[in-house]
C-alpha cells in the first residue's frame, strides 16, 4: 500500500514546475511593485528624485536583472529580483527623506459637446503618466498646441472681447472646385 502525499504542494518550489513559470512570476511580482511606485510618485518621476548615486545605483541594479532574465536562470532571476525590489524601497525611502512628495495630480474633467466623452485636463507630462489608465489626459502644454493651430483667429477674439467664451468652432468647409468655389490663390 502506497501512503498518500499529505504535504503542502508549492509550485514556485516544487521541482515539476516550470523554472520559466517561476522566473515569470517573479518578474510579475516585481512589476507589480513598479506601477505601485509610479503611481505613488509617477512614471520615470522617482529615479530622478534622488541622488545622483543611488539613481547609478538603481540602473545598474536593474541591468543585472535584465541579464539575468535574458539568462533565463532562476537563481540569478530570484538574487536580482530581490535586488530590484529592495532598490525600488531604496529610492522610495531616500525621496522622502529628502522631502519630496508623492505625485498629487490636480484633474480637472471636462465633457466634450459633440461626444460626451469625459477628457482630463492636468499641468504637467508627469501628472498626464499619473492619471492616464483612467482615461484621455491632456497637458496645459498640449492646450497651448490646440489653440495655437486653431490659428491667431481664436485670440484675437479673445483679445477683442475680453471675458468671451469659446462656446463654439466651425470649421471652413473644403474648397469644391466643382461647386464652382474659388481657387485658393
Amino acid at each position: 500500500m502506497v501512503k498518500p502525499v499529505t504535504r503542502k504542494i508549492d509550485p514556485a518550489a516544487d521541482v515539476y514546475s516550470s523554472e520559466i513559470y517561476r522566473i515569470q512570476a517573479m518578474v510579475e511580482g516585481l512589476d507589480q511593485v513598479a506601477i505601485a511606485m509610479e503611481r505613488k510618485w509617477g512614471v520615470g518621476r522617482l529615479r530622478l528624485l534622488v541622488s545622483d548615486l543611488l539613481r547609478a545605483r538603481f540602473d545598474e541594479q536593474k541591468d543585472r536583472l535584465d541579464q539575468a532574465i535574458a539568462g533565463n536562470h532562476e537563481g540569478y532571476v530570484r538574487i536580482h529580483a530581490d535586488g530590484m525590489r529592495r532598490a525600488w524601497e531604496a529610492l522610495d525611502r531616500s525621496a522622502r527623506e529628502a522631502g519630496e512628495v508623492p505625485l498629487a495630480p490636480q484633474v480637472w474633467e471636462c465633457v466634450l459637446p459633440d461626444t460626451g466623452e469625459i477628457v482630463s485636463l492636468v499641468r504637467t507630462e508627469a501628472e498626464a503618466h499619473h492619471v492616464a489608465r483612467e482615461g484621455r489626459v491632456f497637458t496645459v502644454a498640449e492646450i497651448a498646441t490646440l489653440i495655437a493651430g486653431l490659428g491667431d483667429a481664436v485670440l484675437e477674439a479673445k483679445k477683442q472681447f475680453p471675458g468671451a467664451a469659446v462656446t463654439a468652432i466651425r470649421r471652413k468647409p473644403a474648397a469644391d472646385w466643382a461647386r464652382g468655389d474659388d481657387v485658393p490663390f
